[in-house]
């Protein structure tokens, strides 16, 4: 059985929650770089330039790359073989409070859904776990804003909806939403399980690396149909058109019932603020 001090935990949440909200993924800027270089509005092809020196200053001033620093959502892998000296949500929750404050990062929570009331360091954070066979713990860390949120979607198809179905609601959902969730996005789309699994699904599909691809041929070629024809909409960055619509698109799947097709919709803005940590 190997130790883990809950401090360790609160050590990482509060590092990484300050480094994710100051400093865009290298290969998210390059992908970014990418598109600009392929766009021919010209107005698209400024804003683009703007988020990437957007995403310099932040890296230069050791500032928040947008002035919604998110909700911290935590996916853990917490190995059998593990002990946690110390209570594991209070440890998680430490560290977003320390980090929010000490990194000056906007405090976004509030207690209820009609009352409002902040909650004043931006917990609790929404966390998830699963037990894996192994003596470690990993950490995927998300600061996920509320734009881009506020966009997202769980439907559920029936499987005489089929793919063609699913597109339709993918495109259908990216085109209503425009401008709002701050483009160009990535797309987590969750098929399968149930309505609350679908929304998971959807949700870690954006926590993977932008250059993988889902090993199922099938999804795959989902993932590439998707990219291209959300593209092909002309919502552009920021929604002011263009070509430039999307950066990436995810799929995850899981099992699910016959009679069901759930399919959930994440959206996530050009600051996709992630990093995985293992202990």
């Amino acid at each position: 059985m190997r130790e883990i001090d809950a401090s360790q935990i609160t050590d990482v949440i509060r590092e990484t929650v300050i480094e994710i909200n100051y400093h865009l993924d290298q290969s998210l800027f390059q992908l970014i770089q990418q598109a600009k270089d392929k766009e021919h509005s010209e107005v698209a092809s400024s804003i683009l330039d703007d988020i990437l020196e957007n995403a310099k200053i932040a890296d230069t001033n050791q500032a928040p790359l947008c002035q919604d620093t998110g909700v911290v959502v935590v996916f853990l892998e917490i190995g059998q073989d593990v002990h946690i000296n110390g209570n594991l949500t209070d440890a998680i929750n430490q560290g977003v409070k320390d980090g929010y404050e000490k990194g000056y990062l906007r405090k976004s929570m509030v207690n209820h859904p009609f009352n409002r009331q902040n909650t004043g360091d931006n917990t609790p954070a929404i966390i998830h776990t699963k037990l894996v066979s192994d003596d470690k713990i990993k950490l995927k860390i998300a600061a996920k804003g509320g734009g881009s949120e506020n966009m997202s979607v769980v439907k559920m198809l029936t499987p005489a909806d089929g793919i063609e179905g699913v597109k339709q609601l993918v495109l259908d959902t990216v085109f209503n939403a425009g401008g709002k969730p701050c483009p160009p996005i990535i797309v987590g789309l969750g098929l399968g399980g149930n309505f609350e699994k679908s929304a998971l699904l959807a949700k870690e599909a954006l926590l993977r690396e932008l250059d993988d691809s889902n090993p199922d041929p099938t999804l795959k070629q989902l993932e590439q149909d998707l990219l291209k024809e959300i593209n092909a909409l002309g919502v552009g960055p920021m929604g002011v058109g263009g070509e430039t619509t999307c950066l990436a698109v995810k799929v995850n799947a899981h099992a699910m019932h016959i009679a069901s097709l759930p399919v959930a919709i994440n959206i996530q803005c050009h600051s996709s603020r992630h990093k995985e940590v293992i202990i």
